[in-house]
């Protein structure tokens, strides 16, 4: 009984350090593109931003409560997370669907920007679209790898949710 118990703590711990791991990773990652690569955020960028900030937090609450053997609250933790990166996952698509246009954006994120006064006004200040690509590594956007590590990320908290030791 205890071989067990310790086997479903180990799993749902090594799953919630991955997610927070990997997490905090891409968080980061976003925000080192803002401000060391210069590329500004669109709304909806910022709304994909809103899976990492609650999956942080949340595997650190899953991975102490798994090695308190509160298997219960751990899974319905890890359920939360999956829920967050699987919306998120679909958020993803649907704005790399408008980059490619496949589908219109939202009317609100298509003009967007942040404006700037200088000495002399207003300074020249790009516009942050949501249905334009900034940057693409292997044909996908920012959008569409926020997609892929975003369902990896679902996958894994279901995969955890589904331990039982």
């Amino acid at each position: 009984m205890d071989d067990t118990r310790d086997t479903l703590a180990g799993q749902l711990m090594a799953v919630s350090a991955i997610l927070f791991g990997g997490s905090l990773l891409i968080i980061l990652t976003a925000h080192a593109f803002e401000q060391f690569g210069g590329y500004a955020p669109c709304p909806l960028c910022l709304q994909e931003r809103y899976a990492y900030y609650f999956g942080v937090p949340a595997a650190m609450i899953a991975f102490f409560a798994a090695r308190a053997e509160s298997f219960g609250f751990a899974r319905l933790v890890l359920l939360l997370i999956a829920i967050g990166f699987v919306l998120n996952t679909a958020l993803g698509i649907y704005h790399a669907g408008a980059e490619w246009k496949f589908w219109p954006g939202p009317e609100t994120c298509a003009g967007g920007f942040n404006l700037e006064w200088g000495k002399e006004g207003i300074v020249d200040t790009p516009v942050i679209r949501c249905d334009e690509a900034a940057w693409r590594f292997l044909s996908l956007s920012f959008a569409g790898w926020n997609a892929v590590v975003s369902a990896i990320l679902g996958g894994l908290a279901l995969f955890g949710l589904s331990r039982r030791g």
